[in-house]
Order: structure tokens, then C-alpha cells, then sequence
């Protein structure tokens, strides 16, 4: 990203979230106000006095963020299309480089594995947890453990995810089909307990929703 600071405001962190929420929502699409601009151009847009505004270009796209000088935070409206600065993400043709190609799909990655994190999120909730030099070790489930809103609670389990050695505690349902086969009508009604990738707790019941393990 190109951060343009100079007698007008330094676009912050916020701006960029925003912007970036604006253009994975718009898409990367043509646009009939399309304006190809050099790096010297976009220098001109930098929000001083005299100056005809205050451009923000991320990774190539140029928005105008004119409007929002003052409140950068996301929620805000930066998705007013300027142009394409030629250069690294785009050519003089105003197509994308393979550079820009590749920064493409590494997002569509980042978001299809966001959207399996908070699919895996759902199934299983984390776990509560809470330590004291005194106490000792705590982890317990209930209805909105882990930030997930939930119509059962749980109970506690090690979740080994393939290929890492570490563990997390996360809540597991304990009745009903597998999360991964609902419509079984033939199922051993134990929920995700039989899940491969699961431990239990050494010396915590079986079917506790608190697992507390003194100092």
C-alpha cells in the first residue's frame, strides 16, 4: 500500500481495513471512470492545501477518501474508484501484472481459509478457560463459550488438528449425529465424541462440562 503523508492526514491502519472491506465487496471489475495514473500523479493527491485531494492506492487501486479525512476507522465510505497507478500491480494498458494475479489468489486463499476457521468455530466452540498461581487450571463450556451462541453446551476435549502437535480445548456436543453426518437417521447418538482428531481431559469425567486441575 502506498501511504501518501505529507501536509494532509497519515491514512492509518483503520483506512486500509476499510478499503479492503470496500474492494473484496465491489470485486475486481472494470469501471467506466477508469483513469490510469502515474506514481507522480497520485503524488499530487496527497490532501494539502491547493492540492485536488487526497487519494488512497491500494495495491494499485486508487480510491479517493476525500470525504473521510478526519474518522479513517472501518465502516466508512472509501469506496469512491479514482484509477490504476501503473507500475508493480498494474501495466500501461491498465491490466493487471502477475504480481497482482498472484497477491489475488493468495486472498481468495486467506478468505476461503477464514470461512473454514469459522466453520470449524461453530462446530467446535473453545472452551472457557481460566488459570491462577493458587487454583490451578480451569476449562468449561456453556451456551456461548468461545463467543459461539449455541442451544447445547458441551463438554471439554483436546482438539488435535492434522499435522500439529499442539493442542486447544474447544466444547463438544455430546448427543445426537456427528456434525459431519446430520442426516444419518442411524447414528450412536454420542454427537462428536467419537471424533478421531479428539482427546479427553486425563482425570477430568467423562462427560463433565468442567475440567479443573489444582496446582
Amino acid at each position: 500500500m502506498l501511504r501518501l503523508c505529507g501536509r494532509g492526514p497519515v491514512l492509518t491502519t483503520a483506512a486500509a481495513a476499510a478499503v479492503m472491506a470496500a474492494w473484496l465487496m465491489e470485486g475486481w471489475g472494470p469501471s467506466a471512470e477508469l483513469r490510469l495514473l502515474v506514481p507522480e500523479e497520485l503524488a499530487r493527491y496527497r490532501g494539502g492545501p491547493g492540492e485536488p485531494g487526497l487519494y488512497l492506492a491500494l495495491l494499485g487501486r486508487v480510491y479517493d477518501v476525500s470525504s473521510g479525512r478526519r474518522h479513517y476507522e472501518p465502516g466508512a465510505h472509501y469506496s469512491c474508484f479514482a484509477g490504476k497507478v501503473i507500475g508493480r500491480f498494474y501495466g500501461k494498458d491498465g491490466l493487471p501484472t502477475p504480481e497482482l494475479i498472484l497477491v489475488e489468489a493468495m486472498m481468495t486463499k486467506g478468505l476461503e481459509a477464514n470461512k473454514q476457521e469459522q466453520q470449524e468455530k461453530q462446530k467446535f466452540p473453545p472452551c472457557n478457560t481460566e488459570w491462577s498461581a493458587t487454583k490451578g487450571s480451569r476449562f468449561w463450556c456453556s451456551q456461548k463459550s468461545g463467543g459461539v451462541s449455541r442451544d447445547w453446551i458441551g463438554v471439554p476435549r483436546k482438539l488435535f488438528k492434522p499435522g500439529a502437535k499442539e493442542h486447544h480445548c474447544v466444547c463438544v456436543r455430546t448427543t445426537g449425529p456427528p456434525s459431519d453426518h446430520l442426516d444419518n437417521p442411524r447414528h450412536t447418538n454420542r454427537g462428536d465424541l467419537d471424533n478421531p482428531n479428539l482427546r479427553e481431559y486425563t482425570g477430568c469425567p467423562s462427560l463433565a462440562i468442567t475440567c479443573s486441575f489444582p496446582v
